[in-house]
């Protein structure tokens, strides 16, 4: 029971703020994901990834481990995806993106801050940032066909990666008024993502549900299996392993529906395996969590 409560305290911030963008939307309220959307990635997330990465406390050796662990995560799972969409003739550019990237911003971050505190937090933005950096890179190639790289370097959100990187590299720090305003824009982020992700879910109509259902719980056995199987080859500790298995295990985002929309892919596709693997997350996290709480 007392297993039960923890996981209930954990994921219920995260579906209450997600119940009320859904909510927002079936009263017929007005919310323009595009617009908050744009706001969230391009203020929002960026001083929070930025402001996490200046500020850690985290060993810089367990931060080394956690980002050679997602690293090889991510390269295994675009390579395995790979080969399973070939074998099954189904198309790289719709499904492949999707099935490799989960929802480690609106979902994975607030899980591992409610789940493993502040230092959980940390690792799960290390984890997010190798996401971002291979899906603002290689991700948008594969959706665009081809195109897309050129992009990569005007996207805040890379950017604020990188220059977060090197103030942890160097130890530097900001003046306590500039940091002061950097976190405060940040905490805006993860409220503003759940919402957004209930409004979304509530406007996407899914389609192909067999086939969304199996590829959905296939990605999620994968990435739970490969986290926790990395952690240990990686040397990580308990609570590292633990972000890097529900990061990797997150449902399938909605960016990747925004994506396939801008870029001319099966964007209804798409739209079933978020609303599919979403649904099937709010069963799946709490397992997840109790296993490695």
């Amino acid at each position: 029971m007392e297993l039960f409560l923890k996981v209930l305290e954990v994921v219920t911030p995260v579906i209450v703020l997600g119940i009320v963008g859904f909510a927002w939307v079936r009263m017929g309220l007005e919310y323009s994901v595009q617009f908050v959307t744009r706001l969230t990635m391009t203020l929002g997330v960026p001083c929070l990834i930025f402001t996490a990465l200046m500020n850690t406390e985290i060993d810089p050796a367990a931060i080394r481990s956690l980002t050679l662990a997602s690293i090889a995560a991510y390269g295994i799972l675009t390579a395995g995806i790979a080969v399973l969409l070939r074998l099954g003739r189904l198309s790289q550019r719709t499904y492949l993106n999707p099935l490799i990237f989960g929802n480690t911003g609106n979902i994975g971050l607030p899980l591992a801050l409610f789940a493993f505190g502040p230092a959980g937090f940390d690792y799960a933005v290390v984890v997010f940032a190798v996401m971002i950096l291979w899906s603002f890179t290689f991700g948008v190639w594969i959706v665009a066909g081809g195109g897309g790289l050129g992009k990569v370097a005007k996207e805040p959100i890379v950017a604020a990666t990188a220059l977060g990187a090197v103030f942890l590299w160097q130890g530097w720090t900001l003046p306590s008024a500039i940091s002061n305003t950097l976190e405060l824009t940040g905490q805006m982020a993860i409220p503003l993502m759940l919402i957004t992700l209930g409004v979304a879910v509530a406007r996407l109509r899914p389609g192909g549900v067999k086939l969304a259902i199996l590829l959905s719980a296939l990605k999620l056995a994968a990435c739970a299996a490969l986290g926790w199987g990395l952690g240990a080859l990686f040397g990580l500790d308990p609570v590292a392993q633990a972000v890097l298995v529900v990061q990797l295990a997150t449902p399938i985002a909605v960016t990747s529906y925004m994506l396939a929309e801008k870029y001319g892919a099966d964007a209804h596709a798409v739209a079933g395996l978020v609303v599919v693997s979403t649904t099937m997350s709010i069963l799946a996290l709490p397992l997840l969590l109790a296993l490695v709480l």
